[in-house]
């Protein structure tokens, strides 16, 4: 999985695909988390990297979303969406850590949480989540 998404990270940002919106992000993370944005680091992104888009291999699925995100974007949605397993989040965060661990990460990773309480009100699962997110942004 690392590989595949340093490679993705290696393609250029396209400049007619938005994964992740600078206007949203720069909006949603202070609202949301209380956080404060600062420089964006720009990257190639899948844009939707969770649990179902990922097989064996690994090999990557469900295309429609890539584009241009904040860096660590797809790493940070992978190991968020697992808080609700710790074991599972802690494995993830070691193996992503060359990514998850530099600090131009931070804003990949304060988008996903901002998204995901953005949502807590409308997706059960985001709902779960909420508080396990609560706890990591008290530790960014």
């Amino acid at each position: 999985m690392t590989a595949a998404l340093d490679a993705l990270a290696d393609v250029p940002p396209p400049a007619d695909r938005e994964a992740v919106r600078e206007e949203y992000l720069r909006r949603v993370i202070p609202q949301f988390t209380g956080h404060q944005v600062d420089d964006v680091t720009w990257t190639t992104a899948h844009g939707d990297l969770h649990y179902g888009n990922v097989t064996r291999g690994p090999h990557i699925l469900d295309w429609e979303g890539w584009g241009r995100a904040p860096y660590g974007y797809d790493s940070a949605t992978l190991y968020v969406y697992a808080l609700l397993t710790p074991e599972t989040a802690a494995h993830i965060r070691t193996q992503l850590a060359p990514v998850l661990d530099r600090p131009e990460a931070r804003t990949g990773l304060l988008t996903v949480c901002a998204q995901v309480l953005q949502a807590q009100d409308r997706v059960d699962f985001y709902a779960e989540l909420a508080d396990p997110v609560r706890e990591h942004l008290a530790h960014l």
